[in-house]
């Protein structure tokens, strides 16, 4: 059997506020928007990945309890260390970074983590073998 991972797909309290993210923090863009049942839906992803993996926003969630020990998140790689340390500094000046910049042995390597508006993780990452350096 071949399977693809193609989308997650996310409750959001405010899907306004999540899609701004996602473009704003993720360099993600719109790339299909619908209402089911009176609730709003869109979709965003990497330019040029659009057919690859994308992220499905719902609007209308419920708010998000992440208990402090769970480490869940979404991973996003950027081309270099100083890219963390820069979106590290932006959020720490927007009181959202989650995890300060940090360096782990291989394969983890230099990362912080910052709250999109659920409240969900995002690690901006450099130096894991999937990504720019693989």
């Amino acid at each position: 059997m071949s399977v693809s991972l193609t989308h997650i797909a996310l409750h959001c309290e405010d899907i306004e506020a999540s899609v701004a993210f996602y473009k704003d923090w993720c360099g993600m863009n719109i790339t299909h928007e619908r209402v089911d049942n009176g609730v709003r839906v869109t979709w965003v992803a990497e330019p040029g990945k659009e057919n690859d993996f994308i992220i499905v926003l719902i609007g209308g969630g419920h708010p998000y309890h992440k208990h402090p020990e769970d480490f869940s998140h979404l991973g996003f790689d950027m081309p270099a260390r100083s890219d963390v340390d820069d979106i590290a500094a932006r959020a720490a000046a927007d009181s959202i970074l989650a995890w300060p910049t940090q360096e782990l042995p291989p394969p983890v390597g230099y990362f912080c983590g910052v709250a999109d508006p659920d409240g969900r993780i995002v690690e901006f990452s450099h130096g894991q073998p999937i990504g720019y350096d693989s």
